[in-house]
């Protein structure tokens, strides 16, 4: 029997943190676009090439929303990522809307302003790593708690005017709806967190300041079809999404660097020259999460020979398109250097992430300075003995280091 024949089920098995299942490869291969099971036992399609993922990140023919959500096959039993979301009828117009409101707080020159305040924190978050480093008896420290979680958050609260005392608060909450293992108690986390943000939300009415959450409340209180609900969902998807990813991305960078240690050394010798091309690669080849993109077509589609019906659940694979050895050469390995440069770590088409030039500056700053002060830097576990998040965004639970 053949492996399209089988639907597999997600998530499928990895080795460690930094590689993916070798089914993958095999789907590639032999069945681009294939029939898999998700989690919940629903049948979805599987893309996994580079060329289909692409395509199909840009294609009006599929979205998020469904035409029946009743009967639309669900992905997982999170709250983000679960199932079909938005009105099939508007979700093009809402979409557009949520890019023109969000674009500016997101521009290149706003990240510019930022990036005087990450280097700040960066500063001083290494500062108390060594600090705790030199006071530890045996000279580890966790890069995770004391870096790559708490920076993030730091940076999204001030673009969105959250209060970064309630890092904990939502933090928890965050991981809670995204975790695949709790069932019912992911839902419940989604509907705390809403309930956090509408009273943010009300707050910032009463109070307006110089921030994203602001800015929505104006434009809602403005729109009539701007719906009260759908601004704080979006509300909740901006401080999730705005620190959920790039925490994983720092923990993936710094393994991905110290598991390569000629990629560290060149880092270190050459920081502000280096740093661009290495973000890149570990946009490329950091994959965090084991399921993909949920997308549910529009109409019927045919996509690498197969006829895709109205109405059923598409799983775009990311992870696996950023790996396609048709466009990568030695597409497995860390390797910054590589001439292929384009790749779907922050997607493609209408769907671009509207964050990327805000993660991006954060990875660079972190990385810089990473190889500009620790140097020495290791890693005191193997990679297959962290931790890894049973969440839908993935990451490890901890980073221990020493130098």
């Amino acid at each position: 029997m053949s492996i399209a024949a089988e639907r597999p089920q997600l998530p499928f098995a990895r080795p460690n943190v930094l590689d993916l299942a070798p089914l993958y490869e095999v789907l590639r291969r032999e069945a681009p676009v294939a029939r898999v099971t998700t989690p919940t036992g629903d049948p979805a399609w599987l893309v996994t090439r580079y060329e289909e993922v692409r395509d199909l990140l840009g294609d009006k023919r599929f979205g998020r929303s469904h035409p029946e959500p009743e009967k639309a096959a669900r992905l997982s039993t999170a709250a983000i990522l679960d199932g079909p979301t938005g009105n099939y009828e508007t979700e093009e117009a809402d979409h557009a809307r949520m890019r023109r409101l969000l674009t500016p707080a997101f521009s290149a020159k706003r990240m510019n302003l930022l990036s005087g305040y990450m280097h700040e924190l960066v500063d001083g978050y290494l500062d108390d790593l060594v600090a705790a480093h030199d006071a530890s008896p045996d000279g580890v420290v966790d890069l995770h708690a004391g870096l790559a979680f708490p920076l993030p958050v730091a940076v999204i609260c001030r673009l969105l005017g959250a209060p970064e005392e309630d890092r904990d608060h939502f933090s928890s909450l965050s991981e809670r709806m995204s975790n695949l293992a709790i069932g019912e108690d992911a839902h419940r986390a989604f509907a705390e967190f809403s309930q956090y943000m509408i009273g943010l939300v009300e707050a910032k009415r009463a109070q307006p300041g110089e921030d994203v959450i602001s800015d929505l409340v104006r434009a809602q209180s403005a729109d009539e079809s701007f719906d009260y609900g759908e601004m704080v969902r979006l509300c909740v998807g901006l401080l999730f999404a705005g620190h959920e990813t790039t925490v994983n991305r720092i923990g993936l960078g710094t393994l991905f660097l110290l598991t390569h240690r000629d990629q560290w050394e060149a880092l270190t010798a050459d920081p502000d020259g280096r740093v661009n091309a290495t973000v890149e690669e570990i946009m490329r080849l950091g994959a965090p999460g084991d399921l993909g993109l949920l997308r549910y077509a529009h109409e019927d589609v045919e996509v690498g020979g197969v006829t895709i019906q109205r109405g059923d659940a598409v799983v775009l694979s990311i992870n696996a398109a950023n790996r396609d050895t048709s466009v990568y050469s030695d597409a497995e390995s860390f390797n910054p250097d590589r001439p292929e440069r384009a790749h779907l770590g922050f997607g493609h088409g209408g769907h671009f992430c509207i964050g990327a030039s805000l993660a991006r500056t954060e990875l660079r700053v972190v990385f810089a300075e990473l190889a500009r002060r620790l140097p020495g830097l290791r890693l005191v576990k193997r990679v297959e003995d962290l931790e890894v998040r049973t969440t839908i965004t993935g990451g490890v639970t901890e980073l221990p280091v020493t130098w």
